[in-house]
């Protein structure tokens, strides 16, 4: 499990982020190229709060499909358009991650590489292995490991 970290010796979150995220080893990774206001069928929503709202759900849906949740989003990082549509951003991200509170980054930004586009939201999750899987795997690579170990040891024996 992803815990969230917020230490009183930094600022408090302005919003629903955490300062920091740390993921359990082993973890499994996903990186979410940047996503827009589009459809699947390739249309594009109008207006701001259509664009930023489809655009995360385009970024849950990536992250769902590598069989994960938003509280697997260990971080976000927004570029929009217009600094005044940021509280709107806000409501929307917290009405669609519910609890989630990744690590964020948010930038204004002149232009993205549409210039219909307002918002791009791309992210990184991580969920960790279940345990289960994760010890076989440990105990493989052990054993790899010490048959190299034994290898070398018996060439070395011969010269």
């Amino acid at each position: 499990m992803n815990k969230r970290l917020n230490p009183s010796t930094v600022p408090a979150p302005f919003s629903r982020y955490s300062q920091g995220i740390v993921t359990a080893p082993g973890a499994r990774w996903l990186t979410v190229s940047g996503q827009v206001g589009v459809r699947a069928d390739g249309t594009l929503v109008e207006g701001f709060e259509a664009q930023y709202e489809m655009a995360l759900r385009n970024v849950i849906g990536v992250v769902e499909a590598a069989g994960m949740k938003t509280s697997d989003i260990v971080k976000l990082t927004t570029f929009m358009m217009d600094g005044s549509a940021i509280v709107r951003a806000r409501e929307i991200r917290t009405r669609l991650m519910g609890d989630a509170a990744p690590a964020s980054t948010l930038v204004l930004v002149a232009g993205l590489a549409n210039p219909a586009w307002l918002v791009e939201i791309e992210a990184i999750a991580a969920k960790a292995a279940p345990a289960a899987k994760a010890a076989p795997a440990r105990r493989a690579a052990a054993r790899k490991s010490a048959s190299k170990t034994k290898g070398k040891a018996k060439r070395k024996g011969r010269r």
